[in-house]
């Protein structure tokens, strides 16, 4: 049985077991590299409890499978996994994992960055970050669109991409 490379889920996840279980089937691989993403303690000055997370299930996963074959036409890549969490998460809890595995570790680590870039801009989730001050939705940020703007890609402040 073959794990999905793209799962939403409530549950924690642990990083070794990803790793091992995106390795055991190819054995060409040389690198992966991970990212692990995590609810921050403070945004702008203000102290996070904690942070929900929402999404449209099965929109969610399309998009980031698409994100993923975009990844795909341009790095070298031989795997790719990326766990979302959605839910009620508190600070400093994981929220995102993404996992690039290659034959080579450049190949790998750019792949990565690009995908985290495209995630923050392009994966439909809404977060709502608890403070001693309210509930409040995060917006857009224009230095995520310009993260993104360096791969040759638009957003519009978390509109829609276009691919290459």
């Amino acid at each position: 049985m073959s794990i999905p490379r793209v799962r939403i889920q409530t549950e924690d996840f642990d990083l070794s077991a990803e790793t091992l279980a995106l390795r055991a089937a190819d054995g060409g691989i040389g690198a992966v590299v991970a990212f692990v993403g995590t609810v921050r303690e403070a945004s702008h000055g203000q102290d996070v409890s904690r942070m929900e997370l929402e999404h449209y299930p099965g929109m969610t996963e399309s998009s980031i499978e698409s994100m993923i074959a975009a990844a795909e036409a341009r790095f070298d890549i031989r795997a790719v996994s990326i766990i979302h969490r959605v839910g009620s998460l508190a600070a400093l809890e994981q929220i995102v994992l993404v996992l690039v595995a290659s034959a080579h570790r450049g190949q790998a680590f750019q792949a990565c960055e690009f995908l985290m870039d495209y995630l923050k801009t392009q994966a439909p989730f809404w977060k709502k970050e608890h403070t001693p001050e309210g509930a409040h939705w995060v917006d857009a940020r224009v230095a995520d669109d310009a993260a993104l703007a360096r791969w040759g890609l638009s957003s519009g402040n978390a509109g829609e991409a276009l691919l290459p």
